[in-house]
């Protein structure tokens, strides 16, 4: 039997909880989980911040952990895997930059694969222009460019997901119990409890 492939987007100063926890999730449950980064291989590292929420107007920021990819992005072929992650943080800001990346989302999007994003890593997909008609949560400040973008931002509380068909998001890292449910569950998992 052949152990189901994931990938998952990382880049420098991705949300620590964000990259850490699913990776070692969803490997547990016997995914394998390839963690790239453009511009970087195998065995190279990302920094990674940790966003706290502590009664400000908006999340801190502090350093985290370097997080070891598993992956080299040059080589990623599309048709290895059966969904996308894509944490949040930081570096969406600057993948959505990267047209390779953008171009990986539309392939992944085109293929009706499942997407996970939660938090700011909804920027990438803003970016490659997959959310038209779609409707998605994030952490929220990132709504106004899901609304700009062509989908519905739909406000839910920290710790929960919405799932619009392969599509499942979460406003951040709180929701990992229930993001990570339903993306397994699209990527057709059965979990006994």
């Amino acid at each position: 039997m052949t152990v189901p492939r994931l990938l998952l987007l990382a880049g420098d100063f991705v949300e620590d909880y964000e990259v850490m926890v699913p990776f070692q999730c969803l490997q547990m449950l016997g995914y394998t989980v390839d963690a790239v980064c453009p511009g970087k291989v195998a065995g190279d590292r990302v920094k990674t911040a940790i966003h706290d929420f502590e009664g400000d107007q908006t999340y801190s920021e502090k350093p985290g952990h370097g997080f070891t990819l598993t992956a080299n992005f040059a080589d990623i072929q599309i048709a290895d895997y059966a969904g996308l992650v894509i944490p949040g943080g930081r570096a969406p800001e600057y993948l959505r930059l990267n047209p390779e990346v953008l171009q990986v989302v539309r392939e992944f999007a085109a293929l009706n694969r499942p997407l996970a994003a939660i938090c700011h890593g909804l920027q990438i997909l803003t970016a490659a222009g997959v959310l038209q008609n779609r409707r998605c949560t994030a952490y929220p400040a990132c709504g106004p460019e899901i609304t700009l973008a062509g989908g519905q931002y739909v406000s839910i509380p920290v710790d929960q997901a919405y799932v619009d068909g392969n599509l499942i998001t979460a406003p951040a890292w709180p929701a990992h119990p229930a993001w990570l449910r339903e993306f397994v569950s699209c990527l057709g998992a059965q979990i006994q409890l």
